[in-house]
């Protein structure tokens, strides 16, 4: 057997009459920048969410950026961020002139070890950018506590954990900012790149959306510095289309990974997900620490099920950021670099699948 890593036409078939009409409405109406349908995505968005502002990008990268704009972090600001995280994280911070100031990370969640954050806390710390990786919230509780210690902001990277419960609240309303995805492969995806800033302020919102419109705050009237960084009306259409049926996709996703966790429990050669108790997880990945990662990878590939690695180098380690990295190493990111794959895990996976994929990882497993 041979089975797919993510399978979004089986989604779509799911959802065809009410995706087309979704779509075929913005076609008809060929309002394709800001139409109706991208004020109707973003309410409905914070309605999902809980936050009282939210506004769509063009994508995660774009949301991130207009946040760390709207929070007017400016050249020499440091952001202290986990070193385990995709290279926008970092990137982003960079290319505004910022300073990102690399963390080590918890090696059961693989988010933000709060414990060495106040270590790196400057006068020039402008904020604190958790990333809820794999889909779970990382420590907000503390990591708001400490940043409240010292008046720091707080904007949490939900660019995988949109959805995703911590202590009752949800993922993206837990911090002045929180940024999301919509990337296709994400849990809530759309047709294409596409994401969003949600943040508790009056204000802060009214700068967002200048940014988003090169800083207009009227037609050819530009009071700050921005971009064009707009979600179009059909990809709002899109994520219309599927955030009524999302909660359902979440519960599949965590049926799907308390399969896998349930049938790999016990088994030393791998090291399965920890999920805290006040906290869920959207399971944007399902990922295993494995000692022999490049053995089981190619094992389980000659037998049909694909894997993926997320990530096999820190940001502190990419030769674009080298400038910015620490003197100290990071040991946990640096030995979860080298042992963290993910297997194929989405909403509509067949049982067939999950359980096929159960039993090659325990057959491959046994002979590590």
């Amino acid at each position: 057997m041979q089975i797919p890593y993510l399978d979004l036409t089986i989604q779509y078939q799911a959802l065809e009459p009410q995706m087309n009409e979704r779509i075929q409405r913005v076609l008809k109406g060929a309002q394709y920048i800001l139409g109706p349908e991208v004020e109707e995505c973003e309410q409905k968005l914070a309605e999902f969410v809980g936050a009282p502002y939210c506004l769509t990008a063009a994508s995660g990268t774009d949301a991130w950026l207009m946040a760390l704009l709207a929070h007017d972090v400016k050249p020499g600001d440091e952001i202290i961020v986990p070193s385990f995280s995709f290279f926008a994280t970092a990137e982003v911070i960079a290319l505004i002139g910022a300073v990102p100031i690399f963390a080590d990370i918890d090696p059961r969640t693989f988010n933000l070890d709060v414990s060495q954050v106040e270590s790196l806390i400057t006068s020039k710390t402008r904020g604190i950018a958790p990333v809820s990786l794999y889909g779970q919230v990382a420590d907000m509780k503390e990591i708001n506590e400490l940043a409240q210690k010292y008046n720091i902001p707080v904007m949490e990277d939900a660019a995988q954990s949109f959805g995703a419960r911590y202590q009752g609240q949800t993922s993206c309303n837990l911090s002045a900012f929180g940024c999301t995805s919509f990337f296709p492969a994400k849990p809530l995806g759309c047709y294409g790149d596409g994401g969003a800033v949600f943040c508790q302020t009056e204000e802060h919102y009214e700068i967002l959306k200048q940014i988003r419109v090169h800083g207009q705050s009227g037609r050819y009237h530009h009071t700050r510095m921005g971009f064009n960084c707009r979600m179009d009306t059909l990809q709002c259409a899109v994520i219309l289309g599927k955030l009524e049926r999302y909660p359902w996709e979440i519960e599949q996703r965590q049926r799907i990974a308390n399969t896998y966790s349930e049938e790999f429990q016990g088994i030393e050669t791998l090291v399965t997900p920890l999920i805290k108790e006040d906290r869920d997880s959207v399971f944007a990945q399902y990922t295993l620490r494995v000692k022999k990662r490049d053995q089981f990878q190619k094992a389980l590939a000659e037998i049909g099920v694909p894997t993926s690695i997320h990530y096999p180098k820190g940001m502190h380690e990419q030769p674009a950021l080298a400038q910015y990295r620490p003197k100290e190493p990071l040991p946990v990111t640096e030995s979860v670099c080298d042992e963290v794959i993910s297997l194929p895990l989405y909403a509509d996976m067949p049982d067939a699948h999950v359980a096929y994929v159960v039993e090659c990882v325990k057959k491959v497993a046994s002979h590590l």
